[in-house]
Parts: structure tokens; C-alpha cells; sequence
């Protein structure tokens, strides 16, 4: 085990709720998993768990922690089969896949792909969308993961120290509750948009977004923009439950169930594509050229 064992336990205690259901499953003694978590929470000086006598439960630092250990195992464990990867020589290209950076272009890519470079394997690697994992994992692209699907710019590619290969630019559009007035629209006008609330993530994070916000606040002032720092779940759970309207893109329709992505009348776009380190292996090179070939053929 190349990681504390006190991290599994912690981890297994968390998911069970439970001291002696983790005790079971890690197949130690109650007493052994109580001393480590203790020993843990000494070590570090953070009360990780509320104790009680229904069970156990995460602190508010607890739920950081539990965040955190869950990575660094996954990041561990990973760093063990890159290396065997490494040694066996495999063709295989790890794809980052979450809620919000789904594997569809991939999918729409790889026949042409496959008759390009037949030899090329690709595995999924699914991970939680935070803004601590997206960083990171940017960051450390050819690691653990090799590529993602995503928007980007300049700004953003320069803040993450990775590069991309686009293959489109992807109109934006708005996600509409289903029950919205706005939900039967086939097209949505920036009139349409006046006396709503309309959610656009906050300015800097893109410039592509900020001259639509530009041209919002000096042309638009009737519609009500609400700032937002990060894509997830959580913002399009916000959109729903408030009855807002959500600046997205087509590739996140599948995003939220009771929300519907409708075209707007206007010419806004932003690249999107593959995200990969400044210096991709020798199998994401064969993959990005690949991908520019076929986007040449288009």
C-alpha cells in the first residue's frame, strides 16, 4: 500500500457511517479502525468525525478531508498502473470524463479515429467536478488522465499551464426549466431574456463569455445577470430550482433532467476541444493529429 492506511479507513468509515461496519469491510477489530481515526484526527488536530450513538458522521473539515483522501488513494493507485502502463508499453490514452466534460465528442470522433490509428486504446477515467480536481487535474495532464473535452481560451489555458486542440466553436445557448414560459421557444431572442435572471459565470473566467456579458449590461440592462464562479451540477441544480435562466452549451444538455437547452439569436461561440499537456506522449500526438486530420476532412 503506498498510501496511510489511516486514509482508507478514514475513507471507509465515512462511506459506512459506521465504526464497526468499517471494521467489517476492512475485516480489523472495532477498537483497530477507532484508533487510527483518533490517531488521525491527533495527527492532523482536525475533528473529522461527529460521534454519536446512531453512528458517525463528517464534520464540515471532515467532508474537505474525505474529498482530499479520496484523490490522493485514486491519484496513488493511478500513478501504479501509468507506470506498469509505461513498462508494457500500451497504446492507451486515459480520457477525463465527468458530468461536465463528457466523453460524447470522443465518441463522435472515434470511428475516423480508429481507421486512422487502429492501434490506439482508450480508457475512461471518471472524476468528481470540483474546482480543486479540475485544477489539478489540468495541471498534471499526462499523468492520471492524458486528455479532457472542454471549452478553453487563451486566459484559461495560460491559468492551467496546459495547451488544446480545438476541433469546433460551439454556439452558446441557454438552459430553460421545463416549465419555464421560455421552454416551448424553439429560439430564444436577448428580448425574450428581459426581466429574467439570467446566470453567466463570473467575469474573467472568459473572454468569450465576457463579451456577452459586455454586450448584455450596455445593451440589455432589463435583463438581470447573476454571477456564478464555476460549472457544476450545483449551478444547474440553481437554475432549476429558482427558475433562472443558465448560460451553457449543447455538449452539457444531459447536464440536468428538468432543464431544456434552447438555441439563442445571436452568433456567440467559444472553441472546444481537447485539453492535453504542453508536451503530450507519443500516443496523444498520434491521437491530436488525428483529430486535426479529420477536422481538415471536414
Amino acid at each position: 500500500m503506498l498510501f496511510n492506511s489511516q486514509l482508507e479507513t478514514f475513507v471507509v468509515v465515512a462511506d459506512e457511517g459506521s465504526f464497526s461496519k468499517a471494521a467489517e469491510k476492512l475485516f480489523i477489530s472495532t477498537t483497530a479502525v477507532i484508533k487510527q481515526i483518533n490517531t488521525l484526527e491527533e495527527d492532523t488536530n482536525i475533528q473529522l468525525f461527529q460521534r454519536s450513538f446512531k453512528g458517525v458522521s463528517l464534520t464540515e473539515a471532515g467532508k474537505s478531508f474525505y474529498s482530499d483522501a479520496k484523490y490522493i488513494i485514486k491519484y496513488l493507485e493511478d500513478s501504479v498502473n501509468r507506470a506498469k502502463t509505461i513498462t508494457s508499453g500500451d497504446n492507451t490514452i486515459k480520457v477525463g470524463t465527468s458530468i461536465m466534460t463528457p466523453s460524447h465528442l470522443l465518441l463522435e470522433l472515434w470511428p475516423n479515429i480508429h481507421n486512422l490509428y487502429p492501434n490506439l486504446k482508450f480508457k475512461l477515467v471518471s472524476f468528481e467536478n470540483t474546482p480543486e480536481n479540475a485544477r489539478e487535474i489540468l495541471l498534471n495532464l499526462g499523468k492520471n488522465i492524458d486528455i479532457v473535452a472542454g471549452i478553453f481560451d487563451d486566459t484559461f489555458l495560460d491559468y492551467r499551464q496546459c495547451e488544446a486542440t480545438e476541433v469546433s466553436k460551439v454556439k452558446f445557448c441557454c438552459a430553460v426549466p421545463i416549465h419555464h414560459r421560455l421552454a416551448e421557444k424553439e429560439k430564444i431572442t436577448l428580448d425574450d431574456l428581459k426581466g429574467e435572471n439570467f446566470m453567466v459565470i463570473k467575469k474573467g473566467w472568459s473572454s468569450y463569455v465576457d463579451k456577452i456579458r459586455e454586450d448584455l449590461t450596455n445593451n440589455y440592462p432589463e435583463i438581470n445577470l447573476i454571477d456564478f464562479s464555476f460549472y457544476n451540477v450545483e449551478v444547474f441544480n440553481r437554475c432549476e430550482s429558482e427558475n433562472n435562466i443558465l448560460l451553457t452549451i449543447e455538449y452539457w444538455k444531459n447536464v440536468h433532467p428538468l432543464l431544456k437547452l434552447i438555441p439563442v439569436d445571436w452568433d456567440y461561440t467559444i472553441p472546444y476541444g481537447f485539453l492535453h499537456s504542453p508536451n503530450p506522449s507519443p500516443q496523444v500526438e498520434a491521437f491530436l493529429k488525428a483529430v486535426i486530420k479529420i477536422k481538415n476532412m471536414k
